[in-house]
Parts: structure tokens; sequence; C-alpha cells
């Protein structure tokens, strides 16, 4: 699914009244659960400027990032600040002492 999230066209002609068409449009391409779920996490500080720094990577390294958050539930992701302005994320193996954690019904 594709989604405008933001748009990047800011002429004059642009109103409250096409904002409002933009998220009423939205309220009917997602569910109750996505919307609150959105609305829960955009509320963490520093989500925003979170979100700008991914987009603002190239392609390739968005792909490396993505790839290397989607490791296996068997190893926790460590970060920790290096040099000025380099953060390292480092792979390391789940132990039984470090139970994944999760929702339990």
């Amino acid at each position: 699914m594709t989604a405008v999230i933001y748009n990047f066209d800011r002429s004059a002609k642009a109103g409250p009244a096409d904002d409002t068409e933009r998220l009423l449009a939205a309220l009917g391409r997602y569910t109750t659960a996505e919307l609150l779920e959105l609305l829960y996490i955009g509320e963490e500080p520093g989500f925003f400027e979170l979100m700008r720094s991914i987009f603002g990577l190239s392609d390739e390294t968005r792909w490396v990032l993505q790839n290397f958050l989607k490791a296996k539930a068997s190893q926790t992701i460590s970060a920790e600040v290096g040099q000025p302005g380099r953060g390292v994320l480092t792979l390391r193996a789940r132990g039984p002492e470090h139970p994944v954690e999760g929702i339990v019904q």
C-alpha cells in the first residue's frame, strides 16, 4: 500500500479543505488500531526528528538499516554513540537469561 504521508507541494491553492480531505482519506485507509498506534508512537519524544533522519538517508543506507533491524527475535540490538556524529548498532545473541519480551495474553 502506498500513502502520501507528507505533501511537498506547498502551493498557495492548498488550504484547510485540502488538509481535511487528506485526513478523512487516511481515516478510510487505515484501521482504528493502526491510527491509534500512529498517534501513540507519534507522541514519543524525538519521533519526528528520527523519521526525518531516516528519510534523509540514501536509498542504499536505508536498505542496509532496514535489513539490520529485521534481526531475528533471538538477537537483541544495542546502540551506542561512538565518534561525534556516529551511532553504532550491534547485534547480540539473546540468551535464556534475557528472554524475548512481548505481549502475553
